[in-house]
């Protein structure tokens, strides 16, 4: 799997920089070019979250081996809050634009303030990608990131399985008014409705810290003993030790995402299944697509691109976590 993702990464790299060459040429009547430099800036959530340094990460990764390639130089310009300010994002866009970026890559705190944003650099020329967090109705060209519906589905699925098809569930969502979240939601129950022995108790909200995680799960878990899976649709409570003390044996749990604290519930059993977001490609596509729209004018064949999630269990969880020292910038062999 590993290998086959590495090549279809290398064919996509080769496909744009074969678009870049016929936009920058390699060879005039009168000889080589002179280098050209392009910058793209990246503006995640905030600045310490790991999801956002993997995906830092890819992206410098991108600009770097098709820089390489093409004998260009691709900047990578890290315009980041230090915690979660649509508005921070939204000055950071226009101090981009008003400095000269080729293009620009964003994961969108609140789409509604973002739009703007998009589409006043969009109409200066700039083209726009989001990933992780859409603005739908702006004028971005293109969203890589996670399908939520279909990831709540493969929630079900997973925990279905896990429950052997019978069983009380309960959903962990978040934050009510998160529309992502809500999605995932959705799909939990739809995907839910497959399976006649499955009853949902309800959707439990809570506000997006580990410890609200932790402390709503076991209140249910108390107050209804009859619940034997939990679909999270965010991985809350596992960012923090013993979550699931009270909750093992008693419940199956399949949750999103999978970063290095979440991995040890896998390892020690209390999670049978961390459904991985693809958190490094998520600044390698958008560099990858930027760079297309940029030099060959050219947009993917669906606005929205898909990226599947990446199933970690027990028997991989030591591999995929590996990874992490890599996306995070750890020196060899942390």
């Amino acid at each position: 799997m590993l290998k086959a993702n590495r090549w279809a990464r290398g064919a996509a790299l080769v496909a744009a920089a074969a678009a870049l060459m016929v936009g920058v040429g390699s060879m005039t009547a009168a000889g080589p070019v002179q280098k050209k430099t392009y910058t793209i800036g990246l503006i995640a959530k905030s600045q310490n979250n790991p999801v956002f340094l993997a995906a830092r990460t890819g992206a410098n990764d991108a600009a770097k081996e098709l820089g390489k390639q093409l004998n260009v130089e691709i900047k990578i310009d890290w315009q980041t809050p230090t915690s979660e300010d649509a508005q921070k994002q939204a000055d950071y866009m226009e101090r981009l634009v008003a400095s000269g970026a080729d293009g620009v890559a964003v994961s969108c705190s609140d789409a509604k303030t973002l739009t703007l944003a998009i589409n006043a650099a969009v109409d200066k020329g700039v083209p726009v990608v989001c990933f992780d967090s859409d603005a739908p109705e702006s004028k971005r060209f293109a969203y890589y990131g996670t399908d939520d519906f279909a990831c709540g589905r493969q929630v079900g699925t997973e925990l279905a399985k896990a429950m052997g098809e019978k069983g009380v569930v309960a959903i962990l969502a978040g934050n009510q008014t998160a529309p992502n979240l809500q999605k995932r939601v959705a799909g939990v129950k739809e995907e839910l409705k497959k399976f006649p022995n499955i009853k949902i108790k309800d959707t439990y909200y809570h506000k997006e810290t580990a410890q609200d995680a932790v402390a709503k799960l076991e209140e249910v878990q108390r107050t209804n003993p009859d619940v034997s899976g939990w679909a999270m649709v965010g991985g809350w409570p596992l960012f923090t030790d013993n979550a699931l003390n009270n909750i093992a044996g008693k419940a199956k749990v399949v949750a999103v995402d999978a970063l290095r604290q979440q991995l040890v519930y896998v390892k020690n059993g209390q999670v049978e299944v961390l459904l991985g977001q693809k958190v490094y490609e998520w600044g390698y596509e958008s560099v990858r697509l930027l760079v297309d729209k940029i030099v060959n004018k050219k947009n993917p064949s669906e606005p929205i691109v898909k990226a599947e999630l990446v199933r970690v269990t027990k028997a991989n969880a030591e591999d995929y976590g590996k990874q992490w020292s890599k996306w995070l910038g750890e020196p060899a062999g942390k």
